[in-house]
């Protein structure tokens, strides 16, 4: 499954109406992902494997060729496009068992689009949109959707394309599909609006404390790291004294202790915090035996185990390889084949772990067991290569840690995969 870059829309690069027709277009997508939902344990882990691959954790949004738009959507679009589907797909999450037939699916959207506006009307007043148009003609919500959107996507956007510059700019979407969710179960009166919007500043700026504390695990601000956090001061939308705090705390560093992290008890904030600080240690694609510290040490305070943190490298690392050729600078010191072996290595050893699970699940899969016997011994047919990968690919998707974290589709080729795999999968000794 390919992947491709999404660029930056242009203002009017979509007719009036296009939430609409992509919300009719998308609907079997919609139910085909809330289906999907059911083997999550919470809805936080749904929201996470869906937005994830996608890249929208890491402010590097991209999406699989096979969720292309539908015919007439331009690809310039596409970060529009990918931001109302998530806030909307992040809706329905927090609404699945009230979801069992398509009109409560129209219902749900209808109610969730009008959210929207609410929303950002709300919590970003900056960017708000009139309920009436120029000449006065009532605009309906998902005019008011559509719209607000789109100045929301105008607000980050950069016209240089840099990696960081967008990663600082785009990470920062993730928090309002976040609070968005929230947004939901609340009656949003003046007082809600004033919280959500001090949590978002509140978040924003101990994102500055997290970059700070990560510039600083190796005892060296590096050249790269200083232009790197004048990206971030540049995009966090903090107040002067909140700029001016974020330089000094650069500059002397900060103990991940010397502050209380803002997480509560979100499992996929604590998440973001932590693979967002992955990203950016690993900014010259090396990970210092300092930065190793500091990134066990994080993992400690926002209440995770080692796991969490093996996980969420693999998810980074996973996600980097898979958009390697769109992230040139990403592409420092280290060469793609040195770090998929890396990564390999890993998902090598996840699987052995992993060994009697897997041959738990392919027992009685008689024509699975013939597939993988011929091609150790001749060459497979085209359409058997392709059942072959999706069946072996569904088969390490069993495994607990890649239910959650996307796998690198395009990456894990047919080869790889019968060489990631355990070699006694068929258990023939």
């Amino acid at each position: 499954m390919a992947y491709r870059q999404l660029h930056y829309m242009s203002k009017d690069s979509l007719d009036s109406g296009w939430l609409k027709d992509y919300l009719d277009a998308r609907k079997n997508i919609f139910i085909s992902f809330l289906k999907g939902t059911e083997i999550d344990s919470h809805p936080e882990q749904s929201l996470y494997r869906m937005l994830q691959p996608k890249g929208l954790l890491y402010g590097h949004p991209v999406a699989p060729a096979s969720e292309t738009p539908e015919e007439g959507f331009a690809e310039v679009d596409n970060l529009k496009l990918l931001m109302a589907e998530s806030l909307i797909n992040g809706a329905l999450i927090f609404n699945h068992g009230a979801i069992e037939t398509e009109d409560d699916l129209g219902d749900a959207l209808l109610e969730t689009t009008q959210k929207i506006g609410d929303f950002y009307n709300k919590v970003y007043p900056e960017i708000s949109v009139s309920s009436h148009s120029l000449f006065l003609k009532k605009r309906s919500p998902l005019e008011i959707a559509e719209k607000i959107i789109e100045k929301r996507i105008q607000s980050i956007s950069s016209k240089d394309g840099d990696f960081w510059t967008n990663f600082f700019n785009n990470s920062l979407l993730f928090l309002d599909i976040y609070f968005f969710g929230q947004w939901l179960h609340t009656d949003a009166d003046k007082a809600v609006t004033e919280f959500f919007k001090e949590e978002k500043d509140s978040l924003r700026f101990h994102l500055v404390k997290i970059f700070a504390a990560a510039a600083h695990a190796n005892g060296t601000i590096e050249e790269q790291e200083r232009k790197l956090f004048e990206y971030f001061l540049n995009s966090a939308g903090l107040t002067a004294d909140q700029q001016k705090e974020a330089k000094v705390i650069f500059e002397e560093g900060v103990s991940l202790e010397a502050f209380a992290m803002p997480v509560q008890n979100s499992w996929i904030l604590k998440k973001y915090f932590l693979e967002l600080a992955i990203l950016i240690v690993w900014a010259d694609r090396k990970l210092e035996t300092s930065e190793k510290e500091f990134l066990d040490q994080l993992t400690e305070k926002l209440g995770f185990y080692p796991d969490d943190l093996e996980h969420s490298l693999l998810a980074v690392e996973g996600f980097v390889l898979e958009n390697w050729e769109n992230l040139e600078q990403l592409q420092g010191e280290k060469e793609y084949s040195e770090i998929s072996e890396e990564y390999l290595n890993k998902i090598k050893e996840m699987a052995a772990r992993n060994a009697r699970r897997l041959a738990e699940e392919i027992k009685g899969q008689s024509h699975m067991h013939m597939l993988l016997q011929k091609s150790a011994k001749s060459e497979l047919t085209e359409s058997e290569r392709i059942e072959l990968k999706e069946g072996l690919m569904k088969l390490l998707k069993s495994v607990p840690t890649f239910v959650v974290i996307g796998l690198p589709q395009t990456f894990l080729t047919l080869p790889v995969l019968l060489q990631v795999l355990p070699d006694n999968l068929l258990g023939d000794g």
